[in-house]
């Protein structure tokens, strides 16, 4: 009996945790036209920095994007929207590109899985892509 309690809690803290989104597919890497002009968040666009774009993911949104062939993998932050060719799933500043290794091949398969919310973002989600610019 005293042992119910303690249980009750656990169950009720393990329910309530929500799965961690997951999503497989091809990544591509951008950068070089797009360095200083503004990203859908209406952040400034930097090569340099670990960024991505996804087309649903709110801004300010944690993504660890691993490669799948070779398990390599990098933390990005949703800052923009993306990527416009069928078939990808995100993409990817150079800098991100560089730690996945995938600079020369340009397109590779990877794994996408959602960490969190960055520090002082409100991870809200734009209604249409130019809508923070």
């Amino acid at each position: 009996m005293r042992y119910k309690l303690p249980l009750l809690c656990l169950a009720a803290h393990l329910l309530g945790c929500a799965p961690k989104q997951v999503e497989t597919g091809l990544a591509s890497w951008y950068g070089p036209g797009c360095a200083g002009k503004p990203t859908a968040s209406g952040r400034v666009f930097r090569p340099r920095r670990r960024s991505a774009a996804h087309r649903s993911l709110p801004f300010g949104t944690v993504v660890l994007v691993t490669r799948a062939d070779t398990g390599g993998s990098v933390r990005v932050v949703i800052d923009d929207r993306g990527p416009y060719v069928d078939g990808r799933i995100i993409d990817l500043s150079r800098k991100a590109a560089r730690r996945l290794d995938m600079l020369e091949e340009g397109v590779v398969q990877v794994e996408l899985r959602v960490i969190r919310c960055r520090r002082g973002w409100q991870c809200r989600q734009a209604e249409t892509p130019n809508q923070y610019r």
